[in-house]
């Protein structure tokens, strides 16, 4: 906690500051609020996040009603001390819609490759070992065991070396993203989160 940086914060004429949310582990943006000083305090003392509402004039707890809670991770301040970034865990979709994140819809159309899609094959393989669904690889490989999992991983990685030693790009690409599925499918029968992967390698870039 720093009390110095807390006491900085630069609340706007209205004594609101504007919050950008994001996903801790994934950095995906959820959404935009704004927070007085009574809810950046109720969000930084109960560890969730609290807004202000400036369309009802009142204290708003994200998710209070329909579920859907931000945990505060981490909050930070920009260089201005004028906006607050909150990195959270979000228990829900962050958007009224259902969209994970209010940001869903492109203006320029482009559609564009996200590394949080990750964490989302993660939650969705995680589905698939609960609930076994009838026609499904995933739920097939699960119900084979770790040995089976453990086969197919060292087959994808044979097939991803040979790949890249032909030097044809397009099979690289084929094969790697095979085995990061087959790879992702033993992290989860495990019990691993990616969380945790992130962990190690962030250990070793700091403590070379």
């Amino acid at each position: 906690m720093r009390p110095d940086l807390l006491r900085s914060i630069t609340f706007d004429e209205k004594g609101l500051i504007p919050v950008i949310v994001q996903h801790y582990f994934t950095g995906q943006v959820l959404m935009l609020a704004f927070s007085n000083a009574e809810a950046v305090e109720l969000t930084i003392r109960t560890g969730e996040i609290h807004f202000f509402s400036r369309s009802r004039q009142k204290l708003w707890h994200k998710g209070r009603t329909s579920g859907n809670i931000m945990e505060l991770v981490e909050l930070r301040i920009d260089c201005d001390q004028d906006c607050l970034l909150a990195l959270v865990r979000p228990l829900g979709p962050a958007c009224h819609t259902g969209e994970k994140t209010c940001f869903y819809r492109s203006i320029t159309g482009d559609s564009t490759a996200d590394i949080s899609f990750l964490d989302e094959l993660y939650q969705i393989l995680l589905s698939r070992k609960e609930l076994l669904p009838e026609n499904s690889y995933t739920a097939n490989l699960f119900q084979q065991g770790i040995k089976r999992i453990s086969q197919k991983i060292g087959e994808e990685g044979v097939e991803t070396s040979l790949a890249m030693t032909s030097g044809d790009r397009n099979e690289v690409i084929a094969e790697s993203a095979d085995l990061i599925y087959h790879l992702m499918v033993g992290l989860v029968e495990r019990g691993i989160a990616l969380e945790e992967l992130v962990q190690e390698l962030l250990s070793r870039h700091t403590n070379p």
